[in-house]
């Protein structure tokens, strides 16, 4: 394997997916699946960071073709590259029923969790299948009203029609009620996320670069939604997607913006800068 390049301080590369590494349809676009596999025999160490559920993941891993690290759930799930988790920080059980229901008799809303290696979701959303085309992953139904409480890495909602003003309601009423209990954030302006207070891609980022004796100033990392911002803030090096929500612009003025995911802006600049 050819050495990792030696006017760069990076080893470490994270990416978001939907919005920034994955093309718009949702998947890795060839040019991206050669990046992937051209920067690991470059030396480089790839993580994956992202909402989705680790099972997910690891199927887009498969396709990408290389060994990569995998932050997922926004970070209250770490695994490594031979897939053992390295980190694992659950909603508090006594709170999962609260916050569904502040939502539940919203029937605009629809209700999800991640459960260990389970997809839940309240009622079904066939549209849901096109972001998860190429790994199969799929959710069960579950009833809102006696949600399981153990091992749920996030619960988070979607709005149908993308009425992001609508979810930000809800965003205000769970502060409201919870504050500094959870971590509450969108990963997109229609997809609400809430997780434990600690847990972010950041955090996560830093215990993957502490595994391998490095630090988050070794660490370059893309994104586009709220959800990315602790670690686009935290990387040595934080890049900001064009089409990012304007929320996430107006946290992060001090980072770069490049392009869009649909052009292969991550790829691009990982050609441009790293090789």
């Amino acid at each position: 394997m050819t050495q990792t390049r030696k006017d760069t301080p990076f080893h470490i590369v994270a990416s978001d997916l939907d919005g920034t590494l994955l093309a718009p349809n949702h998947q890795l676009s060839d040019f991206s699946k050669q990046t992937l596999k051209a920067l690991h025999e470059k030396g480089f160490t790839f993580v994956f960071a992202t909402g989705r559920h680790h099972i997910d993941v690891a199927s887009i891993r498969q396709i990408a073709g290389i060994p990569a690290y995998m932050i997922t759930s926004n970070g209250a799930r770490v695994h490594d590259q031979n897939d053992q988790l390295m980190y694992s920080n659950n909603v508090p059980a006594d709170l999962v029923q609260a916050v569904i229901d502040v939502i539940r008799d919203d029937h605009n809303i629809f209700i999800h969790m991640y459960q260990d290696d389970n997809w839940l979701l309240d009622r079904d959303d066939e549209t849901l299948a096109k972001f998860h085309s190429e790994s199969g992953f799929s959710y069960q139904r579950f009833d809102a009203s006696a949600a399981p409480t153990d091992g749920i890495a996030k619960i988070f909602f979607t709005h149908p029609e993308h009425d992001h003003e609508h979810l930000v309601t809800y965003e205000h009423k769970l502060r409201e009620q919870f504050g500094d209990k959870l971590n509450i954030a969108f990963s997109t302006p229609w997809c609400l996320e809430v997780m434990a207070a600690e847990v972010s891609k950041g955090h996560a980022l830093e215990a993957v670069a502490k595994s391998l004796n490095l630090s988050l100033e070794n660490c370059i990392a893309f994104g586009d939604g709220m959800n990315d911002a602790e670690m686009l803030d935290m990387a040595g090096k934080g890049l900001v997607m064009a089409t990012a929500h304007h929320k996430v612009k107006q946290a992060l003025p001090h980072l770069d913006v490049i392009g869009s995911n649909a052009d292969d802006a991550v790829a691009h600049y990982l050609h441009q800068h790293l090789f």
